[in-house]
């Protein structure tokens, strides 16, 4: 099969397509044929040494997590899903998945059904990004109706998927974002947008339940402290907190917490029903075919992305 690897850790250039032995299912596992792989930040950062790759160790190693495809072949044990079945997930994070291939193998309970009126392309787009947010609003921060939610980065991957959910949940929804993004975050349901190049954050809102910060430096996780009401909750995705910030939140009553996302094909089918509803969509911005994986890196390090970048595999 082919798949993208790499031999060293670097920039996009040390991506590059492989022949390689496609994967075989253990029991209670599928082998699923990849048609479109979504790319993430944490790919980036892991191909650069950084983000999971403590847990990757060395390369040479395949990257990606986000994958939409339809099951090929299936493990003694599996009673979930049946071959032909099209589905889409985000398996074994934070190992190693190597979704960036045109197959891949895993539990079948880290998979479920893609939405219905979705193509691989576009459901590729939300496993990693969908999963973060809705646990996040859900599962850690059980956000309610006519709570005030603060989204930093608002108009990425993970964001804009968090402003819908959010909506969806009842909530007053605050995002951040470059000017040019504020109409469509606004179509998405955002209630409030805040150029965060013009405007400081922590005068532009205030007595917010949950901030959910995106971007993850010390200036925006000051500013969630200093927004968030006493009880409230900031959670910090791409990375911890000082020992100072936390610090001065404590004396605000403000609770910081870190998270990171686990694969849950129960929260997957959850958000398939949002999609097929029409309740929530997927904004895929470029797609790029497997072979162009470090063109779609560098386009994703140059920090503009609005949704999602994709892999055409099939």
């Amino acid at each position: 099969m082919r798949a993208i690897s790499q031999d060293t850790f670097g920039g996009p250039e040390v991506l590059h397509l492989i022949e390689t032995d496609r994967p075989t299912p253990l029991p209670t596992e599928v082998l699923v044929r990849v048609h479109a792989a979504g790319v993430n930040p944490v790919d980036a950062k892991t191909r650069a040494g950084q983000g999971v790759a403590g847990l990757l160790g060395d390369p040479p190693f395949i990257l990606g997590w986000d994958v939409s495809g339809v099951v090929e072949e299936i493990g003694h044990g599996v009673h979930t899903l049946a071959v032909g079945d099209e589905v889409y997930g985000m398996p074994w994070f934070p190992r190693a998945a190597s979704a960036y291939a045109e197959y891949v193998t895993a539990p079948s309970r880290h998979f479920a059904r893609k939405p219905a009126n979705l193509s691989h392309t576009d459901a590729a787009a939300v496993p990693l990004a969908g999963l973060t947010a809705y646990q996040i609003l859900t599962a850690l921060a059980g956000v309610e109706k006519g709570q005030r939610v603060l989204i930093h980065a608002a108009a990425g991957g993970v964001g804009h998927l968090a402003v819908q959910f959010a909506k969806e949940l009842g909530a007053y929804v605050v995002g951040t974002a470059s000017a040019g993004k504020h109409e469509w975050l606004r179509g998405l349901g955002a209630d409030e947008v805040i150029d965060y190049h013009s405007a400081d954050v922590a005068e532009a809102t205030g007595d917010i339940d949950v901030a959910v910060d995106l971007v993850g430096s010390e200036t925006t996780l000051a500013q969630s402290v200093a927004v968030t009401r006493p009880g409230g909750l900031v959670v910090a995705v791409p990375s911890g907190t000082s020992p100072e910030l936390l610090a001065r939140a404590a004396e605000t009553g403000v609770r910081v917490k870190s998270y990171l996302v686990e694969p849950d094909g129960h929260a997957l089918a959850e958000i398939a029903a949002l999609i097929e509803c029409g309740a929530v969509r997927a904004e895929v911005e470029e797609v790029f075919p497997l072979a162009d994986a470090a063109a779609a890196h560098r386009r994703l390090e140059d920090g503009r992305t609005r949704g999602k970048l994709v892999l055409a595999v099939r």
